[in-house]
């Protein structure tokens, strides 16, 4: 899969016969299996027997005129937090190896295979989905694609999805989201990402982290790629996306905590984003709330994914705590000694948080903030340095993470020079808004790039 496909221009390759479906699926196992690559990092499992299979049969039923779904022939790859059928799901650990493999697949899995979709494999991620880093002991750790000769990491916990399409292993990635797992990675590698409303879709056959947190969606190649898969996952007909030009439309900056201690590199570009929106006739106001600030209350009790972490890994860190990323286990046991009066507290605050934010924001188009404060830093001080990891997880994941605790759409489009550091613009909506946000990003993508 030499050539960086998005869904649309791989569909047409296929309905026009330049490609066929067994060409891109063999296309990516060839960048898999290269050795100097990032495949053997990238991948936890394949499953191509599987894929070229079902490949060539999409070939067949395309050359017989058989209507078929609308990503049939697209290979897809899949975080190794979802049952594919016939599969060990492990979510990036040794502990769940001996696991029997699913009889089943996930519900949003199902869909996407009833559209057409073809499974390449599970890719590596955070062991448990449990930081924004993509750093992984027992796997190894996919470099980001930027300075690679330095070697960066790759945004997590989704970090195996991120790569596999920026290094054309796949036409497009599934992730998950708790703190910024799609995002962050996405924004990292110069990619779209897509958080949806807390609910969208089912969590049926997926390995949760935190329940009142936990989203699933894509990362890919354009935001068009993005609204597909969403829909598909959702089980509902995708829409023509309606682009709209910028002026008139009105836009809130986010100014309390998600513009602080910014790298210079980050708020350069998310200044040219907004110099070039205003241009296209945008109008941009500075808005602080309050409320956003129950974001760090909420921090310094602890966080709600670590009490909800805590009761889903007990058990099995007590029996097998050896194998797990030290670093995880040492996170999630330290939830243990979150009361139950401070998570009750928490999820007031995050209510409340949810409530007046959006009073705040449910008259602008959409949120606008970066997705990340940060460039993808070094990933070798961050192996030596328990204090560097900590400082660099929180500082990655704080962002992304206030769409989180909101509950609210949003999406990450990549801005800047393809030559500077990878900075992610992030555009967030209200609350079962998914497809105005998909249609703003499209719009904001459209003007950006003109």
């Amino acid at each position: 899969m030499t050539k960086a496909w998005t869904i649309a221009s791989a569909q047409k390759a296929l309905q026009d016969g330049q490609v066929s479906a067994v060409d891109l699926v063999s296309s990516a196992y060839t960048q898999i299996e290269k050795e100097e690559g990032e495949g053997s990092r990238v991948f936890v499992r394949t499953f191509k027997n599987a894929a070229i299979t079902q490949a060539a049969a999409s070939d067949a039923l395309r050359k017989m005129n058989v209507k078929q779904g609308p990503l049939a022939g697209i290979p897809i790859s899949v975080k190794d937090l979802f049952n594919v059928s016939g599969e060990v799901t492990t979510a990036g650990s040794r502990v769940l190896a001996d696991d029997a493999p699913a009889t089943e697949d996930a519900h949003v899995i199902a869909n996407l295979r009833a559209a057409g979709a073809i499974f390449l494999g599970h890719t590596n991620m955070t062991e448990f989905a449990y930081s924004g880093l993509g750093i992984n002991p027992h796997y190894g750790t996919p470099l980001n694609v930027w300075d690679r000769h330095i070697g960066r990491v790759p945004g997590g916990s989704s970090s195996g999805a991120a790569i596999s399409v920026v290094e054309d292993m796949a036409v497009a990635a599934l992730g998950s989201d708790t703190g910024g797992s799609i995002r962050i990675p996405a924004a990292f590698n110069r990619l779209y990402g897509f958080k949806p409303t807390h609910g969208r879709h089912s969590m049926d056959g997926i390995f949760p982290l935190s329940r009142s947190l936990d989203t699933i969606g894509p990362i890919a190649r354009s935001m068009e790629c993005c609204r597909i898969l969403d829909h598909v996952m959702a089980g509902l007909p995708v829409p023509t996306p309606n682009i709209r030009p910028l002026a008139g439309m009105r836009f809130a900056i986010l100014e309390t905590i998600a513009l602080d201690g910014l790298d210079v590199e980050v708020a350069g570009g998310f200044v040219r984003a907004l110099e070039k929106m205003s241009k296209a006739g945008a109008r941009l106001e500075r808005i602080k709330i309050d409320a956003v600030n129950h974001f760090t209350d909420i921090a310094a009790l602890g966080s709600i994914a670590g009490p909800e972490a805590w009761h889903l890994h007990r058990d099995l860190i007590g029996k097998k705590e050896a194998d797990f990323d030290p670093r995880v286990a040492s996170r999630i046991k330290a939830a243990e000694a979150i009361s139950a009066a401070d998570y009750i507290e928490m999820c007031a605050l995050r209510r409340e948080m949810q409530e007046r934010t959006h009073l705040a924001t449910r008259n602008y188009d959409a949120v606008l903030l970066p997705s990340v404060a940060i460039v993808p830093p070094e990933l070798k001080p961050l192996l030596s340095s328990d204090e560097a990891y900590a400082q660099a997880n929180a500082m990655v994941l704080r962002n992304t993470a206030i769409g989180n605790v909101l509950g609210v759409p949003a999406a990450s489009i990549p801005v800047g020079h393809e030559e500077t550091a990878p900075v992610g613009l992030m555009v967030m909506g209200e609350a079962g808004q998914d497809a105005l946000v998909q249609d703003i990003a499209q719009s904001i993508d459209a003007a950006l790039k003109g």
